[in-house]
């Protein structure tokens, strides 16, 4: 088993990362783009497992069986920092303490790498920050960032990065991922893997979590509800209600976790008074948390979006008589039924409504109004 394994479906950008890590001296900045659920941020971590390789041949390098191999997928090498944020945006603050460690000398790897694996939710003058450490970095020093496009990096940063471009990896390849690396029956991993649409990180909560797949059902048979306005009304309430419902199950027991973590550090009990001298590290954690929880609630949301609009493919390509797999296939008669009582031009003007909220919400407007002006327009 090599750290290239869990690349599905990306056999060109493995092959190309390969040739860079058994080269020995690879480009000091590199952009990994690719659609969500692509494997963007697994593809860098592989390549900078790669690159702290300890097999002597650099053709073997990415064995996934030595030490700095494992250490590296882990997130515990010493010469491997990797930011994610679940937050709005990356602080400046956090990016300078990343410029900060980019100056250390690798202490026991070939490199010191540095992986922002959320590059796009960085503002303008975070990336003014960044640019000149990318510019003029040390020696032995390589950033990888990791942005859904090349668009959503400022150009001055694009321009010094070599690009990696991923694409959405086939429904069978997630497939057979799933079932080898996580058991699930392969008749599931197929089902999900197509719910998903081949977003992996979404498939494999879908096969582990039966309630959130009863959730994605409810939202994408949401059209079967709508009757009248004052019926479409109560939907966009219970989209909104089932979306921050996903979006908690994902974060209540990574929260309970953290504060179990700081209490125990502290030497505190959930029972115990919590001195004044440290309610400012609680403070700061709840601050943290709810500002993840926002993040997480406007993805949720978004995500919900995306899985209702599955609804509405799924009867175009009927109606068109497309050759495409249905994402929502065990709801086959159930689409067929819907189908047959309206027309293409209809269902194209309903998809366009979803699309219409989801710029709304993107741009701030409060979910509520926008999911209600949107379920009362897939009325008409």
């Amino acid at each position: 088993m090599s750290v290239w394994d869990d690349l599905q479906g990306q056999a060109p950008v493995v092959t190309a990362l390969r040739r860079a890590a058994a080269e020995g001296a690879p480009t000091h900045a590199w952009l990994f783009t690719g659609p969500p659920g692509s494997g963007r941020s697994n593809a860098a971590r592989a390549f900078a497992a790669a690159l702290q390789c300890e097999r002597p041949d650099p053709a073997d390098r990415g064995c996934g069986q030595c030490h700095a191999c494992h250490t590296v997928l882990a997130g515990t090498h010493a010469d491997v920092t990797r930011m994610a944020t679940d937050k709005v945006t990356i602080a400046i603050a956090e990016v300078r303490a990343l410029i900060s460690r980019a100056q250390d000398k690798p202490s026991s790897g070939r490199w010191r790498i540095i992986i922002i694996e959320d590059a796009d939710r960085m503002v303008e003058r975070t990336t003014n920050v960044l640019l000149k450490a990318i510019e003029e970095p040390p020696p032995r020093t390589l950033w990888m960032l990791c942005a859904p496009s090349p668009a959503d990096v400022i150009v001055t940063i694009r321009s010094r990065c070599r690009p990696v471009g991923l694409r959405i990896p086939p429904v069978d390849d997630v497939a057979a991922l799933l079932t080898r690396r996580d058991g699930v029956e392969p008749a599931t991993a197929l089902t999900v893997a197509r719910m998903a649409q081949s977003h992996i990180g979404v498939a494999r909560r879908l096969a582990r979590d039966p309630e959130a797949r009863a959730r994605r059902d409810e939202i994408v048979t949401l059209p079967l509800r709508l009757s009248d306005v004052s019926g479409a009304v109560r939907a966009a309430g219970t989209l909104v209600d089932l979306a921050q419902a996903d979006a908690e199950a994902a974060t209540v027991a990574r929260n309970a976790t953290e504060k179990a973590e700081l209490l125990t550090a502290l030497g505190l009990t959930e029972q115990d008074k919590v001195p004044p001298a440290v309610r400012s590290q609680l403070k700061h954690l709840a601050d943290e948390q709810k500002r993840r929880a926002t993040r997480s609630q406007r993805d949720a949301l978004d995500r919900a979006m995306t899985d209702l609009s599955t609804f509405y493919r799924d009867v175009l390509v009927l109606q068109l008589g497309a050759r495409s797999d249905l994402v929502n296939g065990h709801l086959d008669i159930t689409l067929r039924e819907f189908a047959a009582a309206s027309s293409p031009e209809t269902t194209l003007r309903r998809i366009d409504a979803i699309a219409e909220a989801r710029e709304r919400l993107a741009a701030n407007v409060a979910p509520l109004l926008a999911l209600e002006a949107m379920t009362v327009s897939l009325l008409s």
